[in-house]
């Protein structure tokens, strides 16, 4: 592809963004789907155009109004171009000749707004702090609020691109063999800093054609989400439940925690995602242990009903808002693509106040959200203690792996942040059962 194509290819995605209410991952993906033409490296430059476009939207937002220009996804981009990659102005007209798959001509007020941000950082000094840090006006004060004094860094660590983490399956290799399997690979990673069994890698890389992903010895998954599955204290031979489990990532790290012993039961009320977990679980040789009942089936939601004091641990990953990951997901920052905050707090509420009788006396019940918000979090959690008084806060501290660095700040529950950890954003809370009294054993 040429340059102009290039160029063109990323201001129809960012239209497309404009018209279309899928998220931006989806949305890239079907563009290219249907364009096979275009080679890896041409994909990989458009990708990566759009993306820092996305990472910049408040902060492009605010030039175009300063120079009152219309909010377009031509002149969002090109207004990108001068800021974001310092491209001259007539470096940009030369790129839009109108012809075969070429940006059309600039208009006169195109290359007006391009004289006029010539020499300027994207960076203005007269910007207000929570566009410059790209946080979205309707969490600004909340976000304050959480992070304090941080609330700067915090917000531009969420600006970065995402590290690619790696779980190693040690029921099959320890994680210095996949990690010397991956480096004979050309792959190098460094050991996770809190994860036991986790790896970074170093590198944008494909991992598809590695020995160590091939025999599935390692599984694609954010620290702190191996953090959450690692929380829930999973040993052989016990019984746990994955209430919400999606398409399987933690139910694989519960099992793996096993030995592959025990007893794991993976719900959620989405079939077909559910159903994905198959080949997942298939790969990594757990299948042994591992029940997938959909909350969308009758006999399984009967099924639930029976099921009263029956597990050791029971694991509630809910649905949330999604703002801990901003930086893999940059246009949830504006777009919303499921229900509101208010809907997800009562679907959190209901998801523990139904999940919670599955737990045995003395067991554990973790509630988790991939939310910076304390609404989804700590007042999440506040609510349900006050409901439910046979439940405690078992402190982070005490539930955490044993051998494994814990970063400063996480009593009673766990926070991780890109700013503090490096990870995606993460809330826990390990909350146990009491043990009933004779009086109460004798009853039940």
């Amino acid at each position: 592809m040429t340059p102009s194509a290039r160029l063109q290819a990323v201001i129809e995605i960012i239209e497309k963004m404009s018209e279309a209410n899928v998220p931006m991952d989806t949305l890239v993906g079907d563009y290219m789907r249907v364009r096979r033409y275009i080679g890896a490296k041409d994909r990989a430059a458009i990708v990566d155009q759009t993306y820092r476009i996305a990472r910049a939207w408040l902060r492009l937002d605010w030039w175009l109004q300063r120079l009152s220009a219309t909010d377009t996804a031509r002149n969002r981009v090109l207004i990108a171009m001068a800021l974001l990659d310092k491209k001259p102005a007539p470096h940009i007209r030369d790129l839009c000749t109108g012809e075969r798959h070429a940006p059309e001509p600039l208009e006169d007020s195109e290359a007006t707004m391009l004289q006029a941000v010539q020499g300027e950082e994207l960076d203005h000094a007269d910007m207000p702090e929570s566009v410059r840090v790209e946080c979205p006006p309707h969490h600004v004060e909340a976000l304050q609020v959480l992070f304090g004094p941080a609330f700067a860094a915090e917000m531009q660590a969420m600006q970065k691109t995402a590290t690619l983490d790696l779980r190693v399956n040690t029921r099959m290799v320890n994680r210095e063999k996949a990690q010397a399997s991956l480096t004979q690979d050309s792959v190098e990673t460094a050991p996770t800093p809190y994860a036991p069994n986790g790896l970074r890698v170093q590198a944008k890389v494909h991992l598809s054609q590695t020995k160590a992903f091939t025999k599935a010895w390692v599984d694609i998954q954010d620290e702190g989400s191996q953090m959450i599955a690692a929380l829930c204290g999973a040993r052989p031979g016990m019984q746990v439940l994955d209430f919400c489990a999606g398409a399987g990532g933690k139910t694989l790290a519960l099992a793996n925690d096993m030995q592959v012993k025990g007893r794991v039961v993976a719900m959620d009320t989405d079939a077909g995602r559910l159903g994905k977990a198959r080949v997942r679980l298939r790969r990594a040789f757990v299948t042994d242990i591992i029940e997938l009942r959909p909350l969308s089936e009758e006999q399984h939601r009967k099924w639930f009903k029976r099921q009263k004091g029956t597990f050791d641990v029971v694991l509630l990953d809910v649905p949330c808002s999604g703002t801990g990951t901003w930086r893999r997901n940059p246009d949830m920052r504006w777009r919303s693509f499921g229900p509101g905050l208010d809907s997800l707090m009562q679907t959190q509420a209901e998801i523990l106040d139904k999940a919670c009788v599955a737990v045995k006396p003395g067991g554990r019940l973790v509630y988790a959200t991939c939310s910076l918000l304390r609404q989804e979090n700590e007042d999440q959690v506040d609510a349900f203690l006050a409901r439910h008084p046979d439940f405690a806060v078992l402190p982070v501290s005490q539930a955490w792996p044993s051998g494994s660095a814990m970063p400063a700040g996480q009593d009673p529950f766990m926070r991780f942040t890109p700013h503090r950890t490096g990870t995606d954003g993460f809330f826990a809370a390990v909350l146990q059962r009491r043990e009933a009294t004779p009086e109460e054993a004798a009853a039940e």
